[in-house]
C-alpha cells in the first residue's frame, strides 16, 4: 500500500450556549477534525483497496485523540460521526474506506461506546461542505442527540485528494424538547435502545 500523505489538518469547536431559548448552564461543545490527504487511487480503477485501510488507522487514532483533548476528555463525549469528502478523480469507494479506521478509532479511546458511527461520503470539488450526522454513542435511537456538523475546508478537496472527518460532542441539542428515547432510559444490550 501507497505511503499515507498529509497536506493539512484542520480543526474546529463551537461552544452552544442557547439556540434561542434560556442560556445552559454548561454549554454544549462540538467540535470537528478533517485531516486532506492525497488520494493513492485517484484517477485509475484499483480493485484491491482495503488495504488502505490499515494505513488509515494510526491517523484515525491521531484524529479522534486531538478532538478528544479539544472537548475535554473521553469521560465528557456523548454524541460522534464521520464523514468523508473525495476529490476529483476519487470514486465514492475511496471515501468509504474511512469507516472502520475513523470509526473504531474514536470507540477504542471511548472505551464503552457500543452504537455504529453514523457516516455520510461524497465526492466534490475544492471547498465542498459535508454535514456529517451525530448520533448518541451508546444508543442510536436517543432523539435528543440526532444532530449534524458541517464541514470542510476552503482549499480541499483538490483533485487527487480525500478529506476525512471526525466529530463529537459533549451532550443533547441545547433546548432538545422533541421527546422519544432519553440518554438516561439507555438499556446499552444493542447499540439501539
Amino acid at each position: 500500500m501507497p505511503d499515507l500523505q498529509i497536506r493539512k489538518i484542520i480543526s474546529s469547536r463551537e461552544e452552544v450556549y442557547h439556540e434561542g431559548g434560556p442560556v445552559a448552564a454548561t454549554p454544549l461543545l462540538r467540535g470537528a477534525i478533517l485531516a486532506v490527504i492525497k488520494n493513492p487511487f485517484a484517477g485509475r480503477y484499483e480493485p484491491e483497496i482495503q488495504g488502505f485501510m490499515e494505513d488509515l488507522k494510526p491517523l484515525g487514532l491521531e484524529m479522534a485523540q486531538r478532538l478528544l483533548d479539544m472537548l475535554g476528555g473521553a469521560d465528557k463525549i456523548q454524541g460522534y460521526g464521520k464523514g468523508s469528502l473525495v476529490g476529483e478523480g476519487g470514486e465514492l469507494e475511496h471515501g468509504a474506506l474511512w469507516h472502520a479506521p475513523g470509526g473504531y478509532a474514536m470507540r477504542q479511546l471511548l472505551g464503552s461506546a457500543n452504537a455504529i458511527v453514523p457516516s455520510s461520503k461524497k465526492v466534490g470539488g475544492v471547498g465542498a461542505r459535508l454535514d456529517v450526522p451525530i448520533t448518541h454513542i451508546n444508543a442510536a435511537y436517543v432523539r435528543s442527540h440526532f444532530d449534524s456538523m458541517e464541514v470542510g475546508c476552503n482549499d480541499a478537496p483538490r483533485a487527487g485528494e480525500l478529506a476525512f472527518a471526525l466529530v463529537m460532542t459533549t451532550g443533547p441539542r441545547v433546548h432538545s424538547r422533541s421527546g422519544g428515547l432519553e440518554a438516561w432510559d439507555i438499556k446499552g444490550e444493542d447499540g439501539l435502545r
